[in-house]
């Protein structure tokens, strides 16, 4: 008898991410990268020279979380920390020219990790998952009293023309 348990949507979603953090690493370490800083990486690109306050906020982790990814992202040398002038206490993070040529090819990683999740979908079931994935992460979000970085915009946009809902 299969273990009930493994027929929960919590049991499934929680499988499902860790499958996709996986491929994610592996596709990472292509790029000589580790989960977590291409995303840094992807920041830096939109808009170089962030605090380390603001990177931490924008990665949603603790400040120590985000200073040990930028120490390791700078022993690879793809950023660079640099003291604000007038105040050596403020640094910012620069990506370097080797950071971002990487940060750069994130998107290609990011395209393959999705096609390689969504093989055998069509438009609509794709539209449909995350409209639903959407929906549940608002109901965790308001149950933990966060908004947890819900797109509203998005599940509006989806809304509207999703047809088979």
């Amino acid at each position: 008898m299969k273990d009930p348990f493994a027929k929960t949507i919590g049991y499934r979603l929680n499988h499902t991410a860790r499958l996709q953090k996986a491929l994610s690493a592996r596709l990472l370490s292509d790029l000589g990268l580790f989960p977590g800083q291409e995303a840094v990486l992807k920041l830096l690109t939109e808009e170089d020279g962030r605090t380390m306050g603001d990177l931490a906020s924008a990665l949603r982790v603790r400040p120590p979380t985000a200073s040990k990814t930028i120490a390791r992202l700078t022993t690879q040398g793809l950023v660079e920390r640099r003291a604000t002038d007038g105040d050596g206490r403020l640094v910012r993070v620069f990506l370097t020219a080797a950071g971002r040529e990487r940060g750069e090819a994130v998107d290609g990683v990011w395209e393959t990790l999705e096609d390689e999740m969504v093989a055998g979908l069509d438009g609509k079931e794709k539209k449909r998952l995350r409209k639903l994935l959407r929906k549940v992460e608002k109901n965790l979000a308001l149950r933990l009293g966060a908004d947890g970085g819900i797109d509203d915009e998005a599940d509006g946009a989806d809304e509207d023309d999703d047809t088979d809902a």
